[in-house]
């Protein structure tokens, strides 16, 4: 759930303030995940079940397997934030140097290697959409998805500049059971969870 404001300006940095504000008051007092966009407060009212924490688990695990000690796979606090965009976003898995993790406050999204977002049932739109354009804007330059919905997922890089702002230009679709390269790295898919079958549903942008 989106909770909505048209006010888009690049001045806007009042709105943001008080949205910040109002996320802080709200900590740990209702369920469910907040994130910052151009739109205003994104709410993923779920917490994530067992399928969302196993996969970001069997996630972590498997890149770190590959990269060197000074990179990690994170899938903890805090955010990453953009104040000048009017935005704050909290990815499942952040690749990034453990160097660019010692800072006060959120990390700066320009450090990310990669971001990667398991597909909440409750608001898929929100990883397959409004982050595939958030995290190209904030300058994250690889962004994967895995959807625990259709064991299917997309890697999306190569950031360029769009009438719209900018955008991913290469996007590579995977299905679960296939491997799929993240950066230097090379992992397998066999094997992650799903979610209980309910219906069939497809990716965002796919026919």
């Amino acid at each position: 759930m989106t909770i909505a404001s048209d006010d888009t300006r690049p001045d806007a940095h009042p709105r943001y303030q008080a949205m910040r504000e109002f996320l802080e008051s709200m900590d740990d007092t209702l369920p469910g995940k907040f994130e910052i966009t151009k739109e205003g407060i994104v709410h993923d009212m779920m917490a994530p079940i067992g399928p969302h924490e196993l996969t970001t688990l069997h996630l972590r695990k498997r890149l770190e397997k590959l990269m060197p000690e000074e990179l990690v796979a994170h899938t903890g606090t805090p955010d990453v934030e953009a104040e000048p965009e009017g935005i704050m976003r909290h990815p499942d898995v952040m690749v990034i140097a453990m160097t660019d993790m010692d800072v006060p406050g959120s990390f700066d999204p320009r450090t990310l290697i990669a971001a990667i977002e398991v597909v909440s049932r409750s608001n898929p739109d929100n990883d397959w959409v409004g982050k595939m354009r958030d995290y190209a804007l904030l300058g994250i330059p690889i962004y994967v998805i895995f959807d625990p919905r259709t064991g299917e997922g997309a890697v999306l890089s190569d950031i360029h500049a769009t009438p719209s702002g900018p955008r991913y230009a290469t996007r590579k679709d995977f299905v679960y059971g296939e491997d799929v390269t993240i950066g230097d790295w090379t992992i397998s898919t066999e094997n992650l969870p799903r979610y209980a079958d309910k219906e069939k549903v497809k990716p965002e942008g796919t026919g």
